[in-house]
């Protein structure tokens, strides 16, 4: 049975007698409208934990974009038959005022230093701070043993881990390797805005990253991303940013570098797209 909370004093009492049990706790935070691949995501935290909570929180501080958020999707009611039907325990569902009671200009924030405001937080400023806040809020109220994050979102994983490192938080962060559609685009809540002919083009995003891939190693990266760009824009993409780095640190590739990780960012339409992919380069 899933059992839906929106006050956070609700949620407390509830986990809290799950550690009376001595029981193992795990969390997937999202924003709702979910989709196979955060379903993937409840059943990894399943296979390591007695019960698993998930949020569901369309989390204002972290859009640099009014009119995203307010197009982002919401299918609560879906999305809790959803849960339930993977066998979630409970959902935590607050309202901004409850998660901000003062307000977003008066909410203290959560800065990563070095991750938040590179390569996608430099596209999106103050992105970043939004999304290490409102996870720092949601790890100190559920204090779960283990949390699962999607890869798709590279770089968010690397963040959140150095987040949960540099505070102390004793929560192990377990990532997952991007769920796609049979056709390689990548799950993303986003994908239902795209209008059928869109859809159809989708994927060449993730074909033309792992094409981008199989070339790597031939070392000419910069002539190698323009053409990646140049394919893309042929499709009727408008690239937002397409970069090569290290995928240990985020930081440009150098003659030590074992992995890199290729980031792709693209709208399609209004419609932003990303992947990633990791290739050994040594």
């Amino acid at each position: 049975m899933l059992n839906v909370f929106e006050q956070p004093e609700q949620l407390r009492d509830a986990l809290k007698a799950v550690r009376q049990q001595g029981l193992k706790l795990g969390f997937v935070p999202t924003m709702g409208n979910l989709h196979q691949g955060h379903i993937a995501l409840v059943k990894e935290a399943q296979r390591h934990c007695d019960r698993v909570v998930v949020s569901i929180f369309v989390n204002p501080l972290q859009f640099n974009n009014s009119s995203d958020l307010d197009s982002y999707p919401r299918t609560l009611e879906q999305d809790l038959q959803a849960l339930t039907e993977a066998g979630a325990d409970f959902a935590f569902v607050p309202s901004a005022a409850v998660l901000y009671p003062n307000g977003l200009a008066e909410q203290t924030k959560v800065k990563v230093p070095g991750l938040s405001d590179i390569l996608e937080g430099e596209l999106r400023p103050g992105h970043f701070e939004g999304v290490a806040t409102v996870v720092c809020k949601l790890f100190n109220l559920v204090q779960p043993d283990l949390a699962v994050f999607g890869e798709k979102d590279f770089q968010q994983l690397a963040l959140i881990r150095k987040m949960t490192k540099d505070l102390l938080l004793p929560i192990e962060i377990r990532g997952l390797a991007t769920v796609r559609e049979t056709d390689g685009l990548a799950m993303s809540s986003r994908n239902n805005r795209l209008s059928p002919e869109q859809r159809e083009k989708a994927p060449i995003l993730a074909q033309q990253m792992h094409q981008l891939a199989e070339q790597l190693k031939l070392n000419n990266i910069t002539q190698l991303v323009e053409q990646t760009k140049q394919q893309l824009e042929q499709h009727g993409f408008i690239c937002d940013g397409i970069d090569v780095v290290d995928a240990a640190s985020l930081t440009p590739l150098s003659a030590q570098s074992r992995h890199a990780v290729i980031l792709m960012a693209a709208f399609l339409g209004e419609v932003r797209l990303i992947d990633n992919c990791v290739v050994s380069v040594n």
